[in-house]
């Protein structure tokens, strides 16, 4: 037979010898398509490694990730072809072809679009003219099968043209994958009676359809993959900001004017040049993003994780500077791009809308608390319009004429609770230059921005609007460098940017009460704080000084005190600002890693608050700031720490009580005690309260100290050693474990090994001590399931666990080790490893602190070191920040003095930083 003809072909491979390749398998096999196949589908596995290799060279050189995407596809096309013409010509040979045994090979979806990474599915159509026959399912599977082969996953159907045309009517998905349609090989006379009838039966005429089929399907997918663009483990295909909303906007495009977005749209007034040129640039970004993320993981990898950004931003050139590591810089730029990605996606959809192609606008303004003549009084009032529900301006000359209205056109939009219009969008975007030092220093345009960001409507939205406009940066010079700013860690899931908008968000939500199931105690002070204003611009401000080398709490105090009296506010006002944002991470920070029930801890927080007003605004903020940093890391028992830290400081720095008063309080705890347990005798009772130290009853509410009681009783009824009770608590969002067992210098340690067994990640840790030798202890662990049967069989296995060491049935050593062996969410990342050992935090304890990188089995590890160190561990505060954990051990000798030795002190930190990172050289420390 003849060798297979020709075809033109990237620079990949030569197509001609190639061909001739194959033919000469074929022959060596006796003409055998069977005994042929092993050794062609070798030659072509060869192929295929060459062409990938060579790919990621070329991206690796070039970082033009829409070249290497547009390459993979053509050399995807040649060996569809090749395959296919292999197949004709030597297996399926139609030896006397009808008309009804004629194909397309069609390219459907991206691969349709002409791009491919290297992960990417292939998406293939066989078409036919108007039936199926047996030569052509023949070929289909003939060609299938050797791609399966190959390991491609090949999304395939085999129809004819009136079945593509049928299915596309009643089915987007399948419209817009044919939307994309491209002939790779075979009849092109069949290709073109499929596209000309595609555009007149089912394209012509539906676009508002379409329109609104494509909306909805992007909402979803944003609620699938998270809402905000600025999630720093972004989806690079279908988060907000990502390929998937360019592809949106390509199908609307081609779905309206058959072109992709480019002079056509430009024409028909969709896009401006300009709009199209940042169309191009953030593809070709996202592409090269996408492309080296595949080649990174070797597989169709989507989510930009931790874990990959570092490589990322390695492949791409970036390096340390100015504060920002090289990851945090590329992923500075990423978000930049879907920031610009974002407002292209509003353009459009927004100028769809004013089109009436789409469905009106949703229900905000049928519950608007504007009235329509409010709305219509706007163009009579000021130099803006309402369009179909959206403000607009009244001119292009607004903004020009006065540029204080790029300011009052954001505020407007919050007071009326409407949309923004794309045509003043676009001139808002060409007036940016008219924010300059003049209009930043204008009475008039600071006191509007003040009222935006204090708004009682919604200032979140209107602040994010600001933001991604562009504004918010001209007029603030100071927050430009937060812009899109991500920092490298697991504890925060947004840029800064964002987290500065949500914190303000979270404010709006304690003041308007809708927070105030979580937050009882802050909705409750919300409306006693005297000046909100101070309150919402420290909010906005606290985090501005991030990703400056010293304290990014002094360096935004001090931009605090540059910004405040710009924006009106005195000499007083300006300093509360600059406080705040100064101490805003220190009531989480006492709450969490300090005993609140040690004096000395409330003494010196009340002696950094001084006052009951900033006392309310901190905690206030506080709560507002650690609801902003993402789903899931407020929880109750924070909420808890931080009420149980402001109501105990709040008497001293109010002037109404002092210390001397604690054995009073001490005597109303167990008398409340005795109130709430009716049916127990006087002796029963007395005999619970001689078995606590003073500390207990300060420390722990009354429905805990009932609790302990009953725990009590029944182990002495039964005689148990080991006692364990367990509860859940929806509002803490925790889990309790309470363990009482007589108590030794390793007892915690044996806890803390056999929780980390079981898999239960420990939040925080309160250790209590009977007078007559029992422990107490209580743990908190994140809530894990939804349902409470779930977390009781849980903390089944986890009582289960610590009664079968405790009884040495069970080996830590082996059931950690087994622990330590799986895949650790923290391996991205480094925490440098830290040890301060003090003796002024407390008047009885020596406070050891630990920093380091969380791992399975630290806080075992640690609490182990310190029993080998013949140290006793009065309490424990264990706080987790993404992958970095922070414990605080309040500490004596056995004696039960201080560790004043500096000597010892050393010995200490060098064992703990040895648990912390084996590797690891501790350096000196003061002693206090």
């Amino acid at each position: 037979m003849d060798t297979l003809t020709p075809h033109p072909a990237p620079p990949y491979f030569d197509p001609a010898a190639l061909r001739a390749e194959l033919t000469a398998i074929f022959r060596a096999a006796g003409e055998d398509p069977g005994a042929a196949r092993p050794a062609v589908i070798a030659r072509l596995k060869t192929l295929l490694r060459s062409a990938r290799e060579t790919a990621r060279t070329t991206l690796e050189t070039d970082r033009n990730g829409r070249r290497c995407a547009a390459g993979l596809s053509v050399f995807q096309d040649e060996l569809v072809k090749l395959i296919f013409d292999y197949k004709t010509t030597h297996v399926w040979r139609a030896t006397n072809p009808s008309d009804a045994e004629r194909i397309g090979l069609v390219a459907t979806g991206g691969y349709g679009r002409g791009l491919m990474a290297p992960g990417s599915d292939i998406d293939l159509l066989f078409l036919l003219p108007y039936k199926k026959t047996p030569w052509a399912e023949s070929i289909a599977e003939a060609v299938l099968y050797v791609l399966w082969d190959l390991g491609f996953k090949v999304g395939h159907a085999t129809r004819t043209v009136e079945q593509c045309l049928k299915m596309a009517q009643s089915d987007m998905t399948i419209r817009t994958s044919l939307l994309d349609a491209r002939l790779i090989h075979g009849d092109a006379r069949l290709f073109q009676e499929f596209e000309t009838r595609f555009r007149a039966e089912v394209v012509q005429g539906t676009s508002r359809a379409f329109i609104a089929a494509k909306m909805e399907e992007r909402a979803q997918r944003h609620n699938k993959s998270g809402q905000s663009r600025y999630r720093v483990e972004p989806n690079v295909k279908d988060g907000k900001g990502g390929l998937r909303d360019l592809h949106t906007l390509h199908w609307l495009v081609k779905h309206m004017y058959g072109d992709d977005v480019g002079p056509r749209a430009v024409e028909a007034g969709l896009f401006t040049t300009d709009e199209v040129d940042t169309f191009r640039r953030c593809e070709d970004f996202l592409w090269t993003v996408r492309c080296f993320l595949h080649f990174i993981t070797g597989r169709a990898e989507e989510r930009l994780t931790f874990e990959h950004q570092s490589q990322l931003a390695s492949a791409l050139g970036y390096s340390s500077q100015g504060g920002l590591r090289a990851v945090e810089r590329c992923m500075k730029d990423y978000f930049l791009v879907a920031k610009d990605v974002g407002a292209l996606t509003t353009i459009l959809c927004t100028g769809l809308e004013m089109r009436q192609l789409k469905s009106a606008p949703g229900l905000s303004s049928l519950i608007s608390p504007f009235g329509w003549s409010e709305r219509r009084a706007i163009r009579q009032r000021t130099d803006f319009r309402v369009d179909n529900d959206r403000l607009n301006i009244a001119d292009p000359e607004v903004f020009k004429r006065d540029p204080v209205n790029i300011l009052r056109f954001f505020a407007h939009a919050e007071r009326i609770d409407a949309a923004l219009h794309p045509d003043a969008i676009r001139v808002l975007s060409r007036s940016l230059h008219l924010i300059d030092d003049a209009l930043r220093a204008d009475p008039e345009a600071n006191r509007v921005f003040v009222d935006i960001m204090t708004g009682k409507v919604s200032p979140e939205s209107s602040l994010r609007r600001m933001n991604e406009a562009g504004v918010l940066e001209r007029f603030l010079p100071q927050f430009r460098h937060v812009v899109a700013m991500m920092q490298f860690n697991m504890y925060h899931h947004f840029t800064v940017d964002e987290h500065l908008i949500r914190t303000v968000g979270q404010l709006t939500a304690i003041e308007q009460g809708t927070s105030k199931a979580e937050l009882p105690v802050a909705t409750g002070l919300m409306p006693q704080v005297v000046n909100r204003k101070v309150l919402y611009i420290a909010a906005f401000l606290h985090d501005i000084g991030k990703g400056c080398e010293e304290d990014h709490s002094i360096v935004g105090a001090r931009i605090a005190r540059e910004v405040c009296p710009r924006l009106g506010l005195t000499a007083a006002e300006t300093e509360s600002v600059a406080w705040l944002i100064e101490q805003h991470l220190t009531m989480s920070n006492i709450a969490q890693s300090r005993d609140i029930a040690d004096p000395k801890s409330i003494r010196d927080f009340a002696d950094i608050v001084q006052s009951p007003e900033r006392l309310k605004m901190l905690l206030i903020l506080t709560c507002a700031d650690i609801r902003a940093v993402g789903p899931g890391v407020w929880n109750g028992w924070k909420g808890q720490l931080l009420r149980s830290l402001y109501y105990e400081t709040e008497p001293l720095v109010a002037g109404g009580h002092t210390l001397t008063e604690r054995p009073h309080r001490v005597n109303i705890a167990k008398d409340a005690l005795r109130a709430a347990l009716p049916h127990w005798t006087p002796e029963a009772k007395e005999r619970f309260i001689e078995r606590h130290y003073p500390d207990y009853w300060l420390r722990t509410d009354t429905a805990q100290q009932v609790e302990h009681a009953e725990i009590l009783r029944r182990a002495d009824e039964t005689g148990e050693k080991l006692y364990t009770a367990a509860r859940t608590d929806a509002f803490r969002a925790i889990t309790e474990l309470t363990v009482y067992a007589p108590n030794h210098a390793r007892l915690l340690s044996l806890f803390a090994g056999a929780c980390a067994a079981a898999g239960a990640s420990i939040t925080n840790a309160r250790i209590t001590t009977t007078r007559d030798g029992f422990a107490l202890d209580t743990f908190l662990f994140s809530r894990d399931f939804e349902t409470d049967e779930d977390e009781f069989r849980r903390t089944k296995r986890i009582c289960d666990t610590i009664d079968g060491v405790l009884a040495g049935r069970l080996r830590l050593s082996e059931m950690l080790g087994r622990r330590r062996g799986q895949a650790q969410r923290s391996d991205p990342f480094a925490v440098e490893p830290e040890v301060h050992i003090n003796n002024t935090v407390s008047d009885r304890f020596t406070v050891v602190e630990v920093a380091g990188l969380d791992r399975t089995g630290l806080l075992y590890e640690l609490t182990s070191a310190l029993s080998d160190l013949s140290l006793d561990i009065a309490s424990a505060h264990i706080t987790t920040f993404g992958e970095k954990a922070v414990d605080v051990f309040y500490v004596t000798d056995l004696t039960g003095k201080k560790i004043t030795s500096p000597d010892r002190a050393a010995a200490i930190k060098a064992r703990l930083v040895t648990v912390l990172d084996p590797v690891a050289t501790p350096s000196p420390v003061p002693v206090a």
